[in-house]
């Protein structure tokens, strides 16, 4: 089974969406948690997976609010994401 560019790329303009918005303060950490658990992975490359699943775990970890290093693994995801990695 194929997976289509376009469900790739929906799904990672998704989910750079939601990051952007939580990185500019628009949205926080529960909700962003959300939306990476309704988005999915479908489409995605293996190394934008983990990284997806890495910014997962770390909203996980840090208490409702806090931010710190969660906005650096952020931002690699982004990156990972937009590069498609």
């Amino acid at each position: 089974m194929s997976t289509s560019p376009d469900i790739a790329g929906k799904t990672e303009d998704r989910l750079i969406g939601f990051i952007s918005k939580w990185l500019g303060r628009h949205m926080g950490n529960e909700e962003l948690r959300r939306q990476i658990a309704g988005s999915g992975t479908e489409g995605l490359s293996p190394g934008q997976v983990e990284a997806v699943e890495e910014l997962a775990e770390e909203l996980d970890r840090v208490a409702p609010g806090e931010r710190g290093h969660v906005e650096m693994v952020a931002r690699e995801t982004v990156e990972v994401l937009a590069l498609g990695e």
